[in-house]
């Protein structure tokens, strides 16, 4: 399959050259051409088939024509191995729980997937190594890290802003070592994210180093994200509770709900989406306004949802023609404060016992206050709570039980680099690596 520029001035590309240099030449995002309906048959039977069975069929759609049955069916087993409950919270809300894998965040998913595609591609062609670049406002960085560690031929940079990721999600890429090296910006969040998108656009820099990024820019990353959409999907229709599915997606830089928004034109069966925001509303504002105004980031206890200039809001344009009227049809928001975030974990917990993380908090609250009679509604549980120790402590009162690989993490030391957030200094480092 080929790949397009949401720029539309870049030349198309097979799967290999999208994931392997992640960012289009003219500095946009690679699409697939054609997104595949699935048949019908899959929907009558998807509640029957596992996680990994349901994820294949997804993969096989997106790239079964680049990558032998057999490698792809390896690729997705590998990834998955771990569950993806759909946990009723009350009557007419579930939460997916995303937290089940190595680093107990979604991106899990993604980043073990194009962790593995990305080694069969420089397997294939016997490539050099490849310098993978991520900004990470939490969980990217853990989940990226953890998916490549050992990987060889390919050496990862983890950019994150000082003091702006928790102490566990810090300690799950600044301890690894080996194949990892983390960078600790003195800027935002979307300080890290242009020094990333700057590094793929430098002639100089390119010349000398193969680049690619793990951020849910690249295709390979956000694409995998659509099989737990899939997977929901066939649980509540185990559950029989599928009619009327609305899924509501705590939304940072878009790469998650842009992935469901896919699955939705492969033919799953989702009402409407909903994407939560916390203090950083801009989609949110786009809904109201047409308008799509970004604007630097500011700090949240939902901080992995602290994006002021979402990259994949490209995707979404691309994949609705740019019309804000149909994109609004399918897609509503929400936006909420820390004070509102704190009140939602807190009433939660009390009233059901159920633990939120303060972004799962957010979709919570969407779907509690947006679902209408005869809807049942689904957010994504994007994180642990754990992970956010010190904050959902301080909420709830009691304390929160840290899981064991957490606890494994915690035990580690603190390995970064201090880096200002000017290009060029950033630029110079790379160069001398």
């Amino acid at each position: 399959m080929k790949y397009y520029s949401t720029n539309h001035q870049a030349s198309e590309a097979s799967l290999e050259e999208a994931v392997v240099k992640g960012l289009a030449s003219d500095k946009g995002l690679y699409m697939p051409e054609v997104i595949k309906p699935l048949p019908k048959e899959f929907y009558d039977h998807i509640e029957d088939l596992s996680f990994q069975e349901i994820a294949y069929h997804v993969a096989d759609a997106f790239f079964g024509e680049d990558i032998p049955a057999e490698t792809l069916k390896q690729i997705v087993y590998d990834t998955l191995n771990f569950d993806v409950p759909a946990v009723k919270v009350k009557e007419g809300i579930y939460s997916l729980e995303l937290f089940h894998g190595p680093t107990l965040a979604f991106k899990d998913v993604g980043a073990r997937f194009m962790a593995r595609l990305l080694g069969y591609f420089i397997k294939k062609e016997e490539q050099k190594q490849v310098n993978v670049l991520v900004a990470t406002s939490g969980d990217t960085g853990s989940a990226v890290a953890n998916g490549f560690l050992g990987v060889d031929g390919i050496h990862v940079y983890v950019l994150y802003p000082k003091g702006k990721v928790s102490e566990i999600q810090e300690k799950q890429f600044t301890t690894l070592g080996q194949n990892i090296t983390a960078l600790e910006v003195d800027g935002t969040f979307d300080d890290c994210q242009a020094l990333v998108k700057n590094a793929f656009m430098d002639v100089d820099l390119n010349a000398c180093k193969k680049l690619t990024s793990a951020n849910s820019i690249n295709v390979a990353r956000f694409l995998p994200q659509a099989f737990y959409y899939f997977y929901a999907y066939a649980q509540l229709k185990k559950a029989g509770k599928a009619e009327n599915l609305v899924v509501c997606v705590p939304s940072g830089n878009f790469g998650n709900i842009t992935a469901g928004l896919f699955g939705k034109r492969m033919g799953l069966p989702v009402k409407r989406f909903i994407a939560a925001n916390n203090l950083n509303d801009i989609f949110y504002q786009y809904l109201q306004t047409g308008k799509y105004a970004p604007r630097p980031s500011v700090a949240t206890i939902a901080n992995a949802m602290d994006v002021g200039d979402p990259s994949n809001f490209a995707r979404v344009l691309a994949l609705y023609g740019g019309s804000h009227a149909v994109i609004a049809t399918e897609i509503s928001g929400a936006a909420y404060t820390d004070e509102q975030i704190r009140e939602t974990v807190k009433e939660v917990y009390q009233e059901t016992g159920y633990l939120l993380d303060p972004h799962g908090a957010c979709g919570y609250r969407a779907l509690s206050e947006g679902l209408q009679n005869g809807e049942t509604g689904v957010f994504l549980e994007t994180a642990h709570p754990a992970k956010f120790l010190e904050t959902v402590e301080g909420i709830v009162g009691d304390k929160v039980e840290i899981p064991a690989k957490l606890q494994e993490f915690m035990k580690g030391i603190k390995q970064s680099i201090s880096m200002s957030k000017d290009f060029e200094s950033f630029k110079s480092y790379l160069m001398n690596e």
